[in-house]
């Protein structure tokens, strides 16, 4: 480490102002500041210390997000490998799946992976990290040339902000997604949902969430599809959301979920989805997993505990309202509260994405409001819209747009409260 440290130290003038490559000061700060911690520091008494810079605490996210990025990996290769014994199981030979199952599956049987051997955790893990991970290189990759370019152009120095969003947004996407539409949509999400408005910290939007809008909307049937959730080329399957909400196929109490999807007779327990051995985008099947995360971030005062609790009363409680209702037209109706919390992405975005410090509400109160807002109106997306399978993504960001104005109501009352008990 110390000959790293005095590398650095050596080609610093370069960088700095002056120097031959100044304007990728950027690029050299980043890397610096990556490595080890800002070598300027403050001398002063009257400055208030804090452990908690940006870079802990981006960094701190990242590891809350490790279990769900196991289960990305693990649940992908997961239902990949039950495709291929499926497809084994019909009859066809082995050699026509490698032919028409992709690279990966050609990856695969060149390092002596029998396939017809069933799922196993290192044959699960691999298989599903030949999906997660290109992903994540390549949202890593084009989004952080972005960034380092309106850096340099700004000469600003390059935030940490982005390692969340690298990992949140492949994590949040099927595994099916086309590598050049994973490009993309990290493109639009950098640059029209964060650069625009300054960069890290002046975003009211979360980059992450509005990258996978831009593709909810610009390609529905590979993102939101029914035929794009089993990672498996030549091989689909819908989400158990969409699933349950076009078939009335819940017993009674919500103990086991059980659908006719094709010739094949699918059988889901309130377990399954919970411990997320079911299909869905690679890092949010586990109801698990980002409770594991959540209380990672409350512990470390990283999350708000508030604006969970938030999303949790506002779902649940208009999900019980509306299961009571019923409908004999819409069969989201008949899915019970406990099952919406672990189908889809609910879990997921309570944790990660309405939790974002940059888009979310600031005020304390203001984060209950906030929590509340989007837990309803995620219920109202998923339930009384069909179209629209998954809604917490869409209210997440609805929420974003109403944050300042939450805050600025509170505020707002808070004066007038305080002005009334001087007053008096």
């Amino acid at each position: 480490m110390k000959l790293i440290r005095n590398s650095l130290d050596k080609v610093a003038p370069l960088f700095h102002k002056g120097g031959k490559l100044e304007r990728l000061f950027p690029v050299y700060e980043a890397l610096d500041t990556f490595l080890y911690t800002p070598g300027e520091v403050t001398a002063g008494a009257s400055h208030v210390r804090d452990g908690m810079d940006l870079k802990r605490m981006m960094i701190t996210v990242v590891f809350a997000l490790l279990p769900c990025v196991y289960m990305a990996c693990w649940n992908t290769g997961y239902q990949a490998n039950l495709a291929i014994q499926s497809t084994v199981a019909s009859g066809t030979e082995i050699s026509q799946i490698v032919a028409n199952g992709g690279w990966r599956l050609a990856v695969l049987h060149i390092v002596g992976f029998d396939l017809q051997a069933g799922p196993s955790l290192l044959f699960n893990l691999i298989h599903g990290a030949l999906y997660f991970v290109p992903a994540f290189l390549v949202t890593n990759i084009v989004g952080g040339t972005w960034e380092v370019l309106f850096c340099c152009i700004r000469k600003h120095e390059l935030n940490e902000g982005f390692l969340v969003t690298g990992l949140l947004f492949p994590l949040v996407l099927p595994p099916t997604t086309p590598l050049w539409q994973v490009a993309l949509g990290i493109s639009f999400g950098v640059v029209l949902g964060k650069e625009v408005f300054g960069g890290t910290g002046k975003n009211f939007l979360n980059p992450a969430l509005t990258a996978r809008a831009f593709l909810y909307f610009a390609y529905p049937s590979q993102i939101i599809g029914d035929k794009v959730w089993v990672a498996l080329d030549g091989y689909t399957g819908p989400t158990i959301l969409t699933t349950m909400g076009s078939q009335r196929s819940v017993l009674p109490g919500g103990g086991t979920f059980k659908a006719v999807i094709g010739p094949e007779q699918l059988n889901i327990s309130w377990l399954d989805a919970f411990m997320g051995w079911i299909p869905g985008s690679m890092g949010e099947t586990s109801a698990l997993a980002c409770l594991l995360g959540a209380f990672f971030l409350i512990l470390t005062g990283v999350g708000s505990w508030r604006i969970m609790s938030g999303v949790l009363i506002g779902s649940m409680g208009m999900a019980t309202m509306l299961h009571g209702i019923g409908s004999s037209t819409n069969a989201v109706f008949q899915i019970p509260a406990h099952w919406h919390l672990v189908i889809g992405g609910l879990a997921f975005g309570l944790v990660f994405m309405a939790t974002d410090p940059v888009s979310a509400s600031m005020t304390e109160t203001g984060k209950w409001i906030y929590g509340i807002l989007i837990g309803v109106m995620t219920m109202i997306i998923r339930v009384l819209n069909p179209a629209f399978p998954e809604g917490i993504m869409l209210a997440i960001l609805f929420g974003n747009v109403f944050a300042p104005i939450i805050d600025f109501v509170v505020v707002q009352q808070n004066i007038r409260r305080r002005m009334a008990r001087n007053a008096a």
